[in-house]
């Protein structure tokens, strides 16, 4: 059996490593746009989004606070202290997996899906704290994505009927340097949101293990989740990039502007209350409202099809694999 340092030093490092994958993983969302239009290299743009990545991530802990006692109560789990190990397995798993085929699913719902499984397989049905996971996962899973779309569509709506008598190379142009602001907020917007979710599960090991007597995030936390997202994002995900830059809709300035401002207004109001939602769902239903806002025609439909499919199996597939993950610890006995 490990000893109780090495086990918890062992969680924290995997942790670390699902924080560099959704790096990697969800890079995408804050560069994909701006590299399908040529405004920045992509060597250019995943600079700044690491850049950024990390400063975002110091912003806030309200949603480390909800992936940390909302999604499990840490009473309900008190040491068990395999059930982090097997929920972040869960999340790599399903990370690792949508990378490999290019598809931009959301790496905040493995990891909720991952704790949710452990959680289940651990104590049953009533471990998950369903309320909290209703008001806090579920509604914004369903909302964020709304919103990006609504938001996408009615920014492009409204920057096509300013622009109207405009030159499109002076529209073109203006919005070449725009884009690199509002690539900037994405990616700063991505950071606040994302690098909270390991936090959160790193303090929820914490204290599980006794080493904290409730979920406060330290510092240290703090600073080593934030580099891991900044060196995953400088990473890059150029398979992700080329489905969420050229797949959906074909992206000129104006319209990555657009999708990229509306996006980061849904992550930022949701990172203030708490809501763990993904950014991969919002940044790709605001590009498809941007896509729909010229014609409807103009949306390659099948390919966000596919997307939305990813995003449902997200939760219960993470779970499934995490569940197995927590049943095969306890089967060679690390606990």
């Amino acid at each position: 059996m490990l000893e109780v340092p090495l086990l918890l030093v062992a969680i924290v490092v995997i942790a670390l490593v699902f924080d560099f994958t959704n790096g990697a993983h969800d890079s995408a969302n804050a560069i994909a746009t701006i590299v399908s239009t040529k405004v920045l290299s992509p060597r250019t743009a995943v600079m700044m989004a690491a850049a950024l990545n990390l400063f975002g991530a110091f912003l806030g802990t309200e949603v480390a606070h909800t992936v940390g006692s909302g999604i499990v109560g840490p009473d309900m789990v008190s040491g068990c202290r395999i059930l982090v190990l097997a929920a972040l397995l869960g999340a790599i798993f399903w990370n690792v997996l949508t990378w490999y085929l290019g598809l931009p699913s959301s790496s905040s719902h493995a990891l909720i899906g991952g704790l949710i499984g452990a959680a289940i397989a651990y104590k049953g049905w009533a471990a998950p704290s369903y309320a909290s996971i209703a008001k806090k996962v579920l509604l914004p899973l369903f909302l964020s994505p709304m919103a990006g779309f609504l938001g996408g569509y009615l920014l492009m709506v409204l920057i096509t009927w300013m622009c109207v008598k405009a030159h499109p190379h002076t529209v073109n142009t203006a919005f070449k340097k725009l884009q690199i602001l509002s690539s900037a907020f994405m990616a700063t917007s991505h950071g606040l949101n994302d690098a909270q979710k390991t936090m959160g599960i790193i303090t929820l090991a914490l204290v599980i293990f006794g080493q904290l007597p409730e979920v406060t995030i330290p510092f240290w936390v703090k600073v080593v989740c934030s580099v891991a997202m900044g060196l995953g994002t400088a990473m890059g995900g150029w398979k992700i990039v080329k489905t969420m830059g050229h797949k959906i809709f074909k992206l000129e300035p104006v319209h990555g502007f657009a999708a990229e401002t509306a996006a980061s207004m849904v992550i930022m109001g949701a990172s203030g209350f708490g809501a763990p939602i993904s950014t991969t769902h919002t940044i790709s239903t605001s590009v498809i409202g941007v896509g729909a806002s010229k014609r409807f025609s103009a949306v390659r439909w099948g390919v966000a099809g596919n997307l939305v499919v990813a995003w449902v199996l997200t939760i219960p597939a993470a779970a499934f694999v995490a569940a197995l993950c927590f049943w095969a610890l306890e089967a060679l006995g690390i606990s």
